[in-house]
């Protein structure tokens, strides 16, 4: 995750309500390798069929999941490892009895911080107050246009985008901070930037934009990726948004790591500067590194974007005999530079910081997992040399 407004403005919204503050010179400390950011895949189940999900949800997915008894002795070993957040995911964690208890027991507890990424439908008025009272610090809604149309064809349901709309209104009136998450395809790149003005209109504090990912049924949208111009044209656009909405709205970008050495030599005046936004960047980790996903059935995976690669499984395992460095199905993703082997990702000075990208993304075009993103946009020969990096 490249905390952009972070790294154009020093200034952050929800991600300093979470960390803490952090900036160029002051990278954030808030994840450790050990100690990740654990994405909750709560349920299978969601009331929408979104044609990118990245863990097929449906609404009768017919798949099998920890019961509720395993759910919170899970929820007592995040909190006996100091996670320091769980966002909870899907499916549709609001449909789900089992995403409520564990909100409330960690409520009870007073740890870990908590979040939520819901599709937004279900959160009236009665929900977003619970959901306040129990302490989320931020909600996150995803919308992929500004035209109801193409959201709903996009999420498989009539009125889809106006219950999500209509979802983060009452989240900001009950007083949550609230986001909106996009996922970036070629076909909605350009509009990205009213996004953001349409979420600042809103009172949201957030706007997370997602780069489509090839996992899931997201595998049949790799035509769908944005060129690389597209990406380049959009940097520049949202460096200005940073500016323009400064402490009031801040941007992030996922899946797309190498953004962030793009923005670093875009927005650096000095060799300092720009070895200062490498640590920043260096410091938000990945899959495996400083994030995981727990999946619905108890299998532990690298992130939520690698479904593929199990590295733990919470049916059979505590979380400290996954999350350790004895862990030989962990350790890949704890240092994926060294395992790099295409030829723009392996030769790239900047490896070790970007981690090489989505390997989902690598695996579908060039057919090797330890290949090439092809969405990484930059030219590793090019930058960093004014700076003599």
């Amino acid at each position: 995750m490249i905390p952009l407004s972070v790294m154009v403005t020093g200034k952050g919204t929800v991600s300093t309500r979470i960390k803490g503050r952090y900036h160029k010179g002051r990278p954030s400390r808030f994840t450790a390798n050990l100690r990740p950011v654990v994405f909750w895949n709560i349920t299978y189940k969601c009331n929408l069929y979104c044609e990118h999900c990245y863990i097929g949800a449906s609404p009768n997915p017919g798949k099998p999941e920890l019961s509720i008894d395993n759910v919170l002795r899970v929820a007592e070993e995040i909190i006996e490892q100091g996670i320091p957040l769980v966002v909870f995911t899907g499916g549709e964690p609001l449909i789900s009895e089992k995403f409520w208890k564990v909100l409330e027991y960690f409520h009870r507890k007073g740890k870990p911080k908590t979040s939520v990424s819901t599709n937004g439908t279900l959160i009236d008025r009665e929900v977003a107050e619970k959901l306040a009272r129990l302490g989320v610090t931020y909600v996150g809604v995803s919308l992929d246009s500004l035209d109801p149309s193409i959201h709903d064809k996009f999420r498989g349901a009539k009125g889809a985008w106006e219950a999500a709309v209509r979802g983060m209104k009452n989240s900001v009136e009950a007083g949550l901070p609230t986001g909106l998450r996009v996922t970036v395809t070629r076909w909605n790149v350009d509009e990205v930037p009213q996004m953001i003005d349409f979420s600042a209109d809103l009172g949201l504090q957030r706007v997370s934009i997602y780069l489509l990912d090839t996992v899931g049924r997201g595998k049949e949208l790799v035509e769908n990726l944005p060129t690389h111009q597209q990406m380049i044209e959009l940097m520049e656009k949202l460096i200005t948004k940073a500016r323009e909405f400064e402490g009031v709205l801040e941007i992030l970008l996922v899946r797309m790591n190498f953004a962030g050495i793009y923005l670093a030599d875009k927005l650096s005046r000095s060799k300092k500067d720009f070895l200062e936004y490498l640590e920043l960047i260096g410091a938000q980790g990945d899959c495996g590194k400083k994030t995981i996903s727990i999946y619905p059935d108890g299998t532990v995976r690298p992130c939520q974007f690698i479904d593929y690669v199990v590295i733990g499984d919470l049916r059979r395992q505590k979380l400290s005999e996954i999350l350790t460095l004895d862990n030989p199905h962990l350790r890949p993703f704890l240092d994926t530079a060294s395992r790099l082997r295409g030829p723009k990702c392996s030769r790239c000075p900047f490896r070790k910081v970007c981690g090489g990208g989505s390997r989902n993304r690598a695996l579908s075009v060039s057919g090797d997992f330890w290949g090439d993103d092809p969405s990484c946009f930059i030219d590793p020969n090019s930058l960093g040399v004014k700076w003599d990096v």
